[in-house]
């Protein structure tokens, strides 16, 4: 082999020079591929995914919420319901026409007297929502017309009738209670001695009642009162119940009339 050329003094080996890689001397050119950035792009987030609109106009914004009603039917019930999104102008049109609807039309069984006014309140809090939503804007139709408000409406105020009802009652049945007690129906005759009574029912459940003494009804005939201790009826005489004597203390002999 021939001599191997001496270097000059002072110089240092070089790495081969790529090419890519800059000459000394010159600013580095651009790598192709930008190690920082991803191969594939990544989609942009579309504008309303979180917000499908509503499901009645598709207009936005709107709110997930569930609006209740109920019916009352005698002795059965309905319990109604609309669940979706709203917008604004859909969700207080919604309410107010179920809610309307709930006034006048779920008193009518037994155990809808509880269940309208806890319906009602429920529906108040789908309410709070669609009144903090913005207008509604765009949508594949128009929204609908929220209308009146609910006690302005005169559907709505048909819920007055049984109401009046409830408090017509109260005072009605206390009337019809003292007029029963002042004209003593319902209550055991007072029997005097010389009276004539017909029993309509047992001896153990009397149910005496005062008759002509001449009639074909008058069965027994009150002879006299126990009003001492000592006091006793004749043989052959029937006791009659205490309920039947002015004190409700004292016992009537009643004798057969025949």
């Amino acid at each position: 082999m021939g001599p191997h050329p001496q270097r000059p003094a002072g110089a240092h080996s070089q790495a081969p020079v790529g090419p890519y890689d800059p000459q000394p001397g010159q600013p580095a050119a651009p790598y192709p591929y930008d190690r920082q950035q991803p191969l594939h792009p990544q989609p942009h987030p579309q504008p309303y995914a979180a917000d499908p609109g509503c499901r009645l106009c598709g207009a936005r914004p709107a709110v997930q919420a569930t609006v209740r009603g109920h019916q009352g039917l005698f002795l059965l019930m309905r319990f109604l319901s609309r669940s979706g999104t709203f917008c604004r102008s859909c969700g207080l049109a919604t309410y107010r026409e179920m809610s309307a609807k709930t006034l006048w039309q779920g008193w009518w069984s037994p155990l809808s007297v509880v269940v309208t006014p806890v319906t009602l309140l429920m529906n108040l809090g789908p309410r709070s929502r669609f009144r903090k939503l913005a207008a509604p804007v765009g949508g594949f139709g128009p929204s609908l017309d929220p209308g009146r408000s609910l006690l302005r409406r005169p559907v709505a105020l048909l819920f007055l009738v049984p109401m009046a009802l409830v408090v017509l009652a109260i005072p009605t049945l206390f009337v019809l209670g003292a007029f029963v007690e002042g004209a003593g129906i319902g209550q055991a005759p007072t029997l005097a001695v010389g009276d004539c009574v017909r029993n309509e029912g047992d001896w153990e459940d009397q149910d005496l009642e005062i008759v002509d003494c001449g009639s074909a009804d008058a069965e027994y005939k009150v002879t006299r009162r126990l009003n001492t201790s000592k006091d006793v009826c004749a043989d052959g005489e029937l006791l009659a119940d205490l309920t039947y004597s002015p004190d409700r203390m004292t016992i009537s002999c009643l004798a057969p009339a025949r």
